[in-house]
């Protein structure tokens, strides 16, 4: 392949994978047979190994079984500037992903990157493309350009406006509620701010207002339709499914999905942190409505390991991921969709989910549920320890 523009100021990973080349390689064929989307999920976003695992399986259901679509949990913003990445070569992955969800801004996740763009050098006529499964939403540049706009016609608002607009932009780097989770949220929900803000503007006039109020109400919807806005994320799986499932129609391609477990289960799952809750509806389960056996879900999980800003334990008796852990076979998976293994494995089961709120402490509340682990499931992929994926500088 032709080396695609990288940065060379940024370390890049080792390449070796967690699962041998042999293993990676009947993995993608038993993942591929018969699929239209593959839900390949992990149980934690900050795991080098668990990441590596995923990508390696997805160069192989692109190279060896015509995958020619990644859809990320992430905006369309993001999306079209890592697409123009992978398709024309504009700037480089590290530059691509500046404004992408946080979990993605790895050293790994640009690695990636700069595969698929190898990949589609090689294939300009049969390419890899990049989608997401949120709508667009504001860019840093939104925030300045109604700042500015009040800056030059209404300098006497400027300073209530920024208490309203410098807090509240903190989300795009972190989440509103993994700030409330951490301890650092300011108090105030940012959709208030988003709608004072709003009222700030709305009561202004002069030339460009209109477009000034157009970015403005696309951050007070950002801000309303946030995970702290709503109080969870119902309502996601429907809207994501079906953004996924007309990108698959339109184009007839092959979509790998790439999102945590929590979203790729095929059926719905409780959230220890949220029992009262019950079951909520996952992308992963509308995908299954929509595409029956042709979606397949993969789970990529671990048993204990070190995630950067905190260490995860040995996972308690009651989770899958105790029971996968095998002493002579360390990294493994299993097809759980003969009809031996759903007896084996069929069943309520309980994997463990780490998120960007996770805290050690309450580690036996960090898991998602469900009824039956081979309806959410259709291959597991076990790795013994892992170690913390790198930041992008």
């Amino acid at each position: 392949m032709t080396p695609a523009t990288s940065d060379p100021a940024r370390p890049r990973p080792a390449s070796a994978a967690p699962l041998s080349d042999s293993v990676l390689d009947e993995l993608a064929a038993t993942i591929a047979a018969g699929t239209t989307v593959a839900g390949l999920g992990e149980s934690t976003r900050f795991a080098r190994e668990t990441f590596i695992a995923r990508d390696q399986l997805f160069r192989r259901l692109a190279r060896e079984h015509g995958f020619r679509a990644l859809v990320l949990q992430d905006h369309a913003v993001v999306a079209a500037a890592l697409d123009r990445y992978v398709t024309t070569g504009e700037g480089t992955a590290g530059s691509a992903l500046d404004n992408a969800f946080r979990p993605w801004q790895t050293v790994e996740m640009a690695t990636a990157l700069e595969w698929i763009r190898e990949f589609n050098q090689d294939n300009p006529h049969d390419l890899i493309r990049i989608f997401a499964v949120k709508p667009a939403q504001p860019q840093p540049a939104d925030y300045d350009a109604i700042l500015d706009y009040v800056r030059q016609s209404a300098p006497g608002q400027l300073v209530e406006l920024a208490s309203h607009l410098e807090p509240i932009r903190t989300a795009h780097q972190t989440d509103e509620h993994v700030q409330r989770a951490r301890g650092i949220h300011p108090g105030r929900p940012f959709a208030a701010h988003a709608h004072d803000a709003l009222t700030i503007i709305e009561a202004l006039s002069g030339p460009s207002r209109e477009s000034i109020l157009e970015r403005m109400r696309l951050i007070v919807r950002y801000h309303e339709n946030s995970v702290a806005g709503k109080g969870s994320h119902a309502g996601d799986a429907d809207v994501w499914a079906d953004t996924i499932s007309a990108y698959q129609h339109r184009t007839r391609a092959r979509v790998a999905y790439w999102d945590g477990i929590a979203h790729t289960a095929a059926s719905p799952v409780v959230l220890g942190l949220e029992p009262e809750r019950g079951p909520r509806p996952t992308t992963g389960s509308v995908l299954r409505q929509h595409h029956g056996s042709r979606y397949v879900s993969v789970a990529i999980g671990f048993h204990h390991g070190d995630l950067g800003v905190a260490v995860a334990p040995n996972p308690g008796a009651d989770l899958i991921d105790t029971k996968l852990d095998q002493p002579d076979q360390p990294n493994r998976w299993l097809d759980l969709r003969s009809d031996d293994m759903r007896r084996l494995w069929d069943g309520p089961a309980k994997a463990r989910v780490i998120s960007g709120v996770y805290d050690p402490s309450r580690d036996s509340r960090e898991y998602m549920a469900v009824a039956s682990l081979t309806a959410a499931f259709d291959v597991l992929v076990h790795l013994h320890e892992i170690t913390p994926t790198q930041w992008l500088p």
